[in-house]
């Protein structure tokens, strides 16, 4: 049945969907599938969702539309939060032969008896409320960063948010097992780990660990030269966890700190469990340290009850803190959420326009970033070749660099001097400044 078989795959939402993709990906391989584009025309398409936002359920719609009029005979696979959430609802959407929820995404082969289309897509999908294993997994891009999946769900319940409905109580591995894990990339010839949860600081909950712990373990890792840390809430950033990045050889200086809203009074209706203050202590403590490390920010826009004085108490706040980048996003509806109840709601057209004025912030701090940083020399670790002939990797403060394509200096950490903004919004480097590290100081790329 599997002999000649071939699968693609395409991933909606977070770095943790990524990892997930790959570990899924995994399981096709040792079964005998043959990955292939999602171009060309495989005889499965496996669609892992997103359900962030009402555009990620309708991005989901548009992919499998997409994978079928590639190749009508696809049997198509939706699995992840969106069908998790909405099983019967996707398995209504035309063309899809299979949903899988969060218990079933990491034992497809059970599922996979036949590849005959069927009229209405088949659900498998448990109630999120039943314990759930943690499953570990990482991806693996063209072997210079992996995105390693350490935590899973969450217990905070914020009044916007289905992760929780989604994804389950917060869990993990040991930190023993993580540890292994990340040997396991470093194997493979990879110089960066990204850490990737759901609720990253919450790692622990499961074992009786704590996430600082894990911090502490993974100094010791062979092979990696970098780790970087995806995203912490600020309640759960404490002071130990930013002196220990400070100090450390391999904890990258870049923070993403999700905000939501710089107004208390958003930030108690939308349940988060922290304040302006603690959040603004958070952004200080960083940056008195480490005056060069990067800082993100999520934030939400159109909240209801986002009044123009409490939208404006946001704006004031981002504009004031010493923060690298924002990702803004408009307030979605969602079911099952009590944001969705609550009164005051922000017209379409009002969320969009302050959406624009924070993204337009959000350039502005960025260039503004790494302006301050221009003709400084930074470590870089290369990627890949885009389009132009060029190449692009990230400075330790994640500031995005690129030069001309040498195939020498792929998944390779050298030190640059930085040059100009050019008009893509990345920074070039001087022509002649390239420095390989030594050797002892990266794992060449086999």
């Amino acid at each position: 049945m599997r002999a000649g078989k071939t699968v693609a795959f395409y991933t909606l939402g977070c770095k943790l969907n990524y990892s997930e993709t790959s570990a899924i990906s995994q399981e096709f391989h040792e079964l005998g599938y043959a990955r292939v584009e999602f171009g060309d025309r495989p005889d499965i398409v496996v669609i892992n969702t997103c359900s962030v936002t009402e555009n990620a359920d309708r991005k989901c719609r548009q992919i499998v539309s997409k994978a079928l009029n590639i190749n009508p005979e696809t049997f198509v696979i939706v699995v992840g939060c969106y069908a998790q959430l909405k099983p019967v609802e996707i398995s209504k959407i035309k063309g899809v032969d299979l949903v899988l929820g969060a218990h079933e995404k990491f034992n497809i082969s059970v599922h996979l008896e036949s590849f005959e289309k069927k009229p209405t897509g088949e659900i498998f999908a448990n109630d999120i409320r039943n314990p759930i294993s943690f499953v570990p997994s990482y991806s693996i891009a063209e072997r210079t960063r992996s995105f390693l999946k350490v935590q899973d769900g969450c217990d905070y319940f914020c009044s916007f948010c289905t992760i929780p409905l989604a994804r389950g109580k917060s869990r993990n591995a040991s930190i023993e097992d993580t540890f292994q894990k990340a040997q396991q990339i470093g194997a493979e010839g990879v110089k960066e780990i990204v850490l990737t949860g759901i609720n990253l600081g919450d790692f622990g909950q499961s074992t009786g660990e704590n996430f600082l712990g894990l911090l502490h373990k993974l100094e010791s890792l062979d092979g990696i030269s970098r780790i970087r840390i995806s995203s912490v809430e600020p309640d759960l950033l404490s002071e130990d966890i930013i002196d220990w990045v400070s100090r450390s050889q391999k904890l990258m200086p870049h923070f993403h700190i999700p905000l939501q809203s710089g107004s208390d009074i958003l930030l108690k209706s939308m349940r988060r469990k922290y304040d302006v203050a603690l959040y603004r202590s958070r952004v200080e403590k960083i940056k008195t340290i480490m005056p060069n490390a990067c800082i993100g920010a999520d934030v939400i826009v159109g909240y209801p009850g986002e009044t123009e004085e409490e939208f404006l108490k946001t704006a004031a706040l981002l504009k004031d803190l010493d923060i690298s980048y924002l990702h803004v996003f408009s307030y979605s509806e969602r079911n099952n959420t009590t944001a969705r109840k609550l009164p005051g709601s922000i017209e379409m057209g009002l969320r969009r326009e302050r959406s624009k004025v924070l993204q337009h912030l959000s350039e502005k701090k960025r260039r503004q970033f790494y302006s301050e940083h221009l003709n400084s020399k930074q470590r870089v670790l290369w990627e890949s070749e885009n389009e132009d002939g060029e190449m692009s990797g990230y400075t330790e403060n994640y500031i995005r660099v690129k030069k001309a394509y040498d195939a020498d200096s792929v998944n390779c950490i050298q030190t640059v001097q930085l040059q100009k903004i050019a008009p893509d919004g990345k920074v070039s480097v001087a022509e002649s400044s390239a420095v390989r590290l030594a050797d002892d100081q990266f794992v060449a790329l086999g």
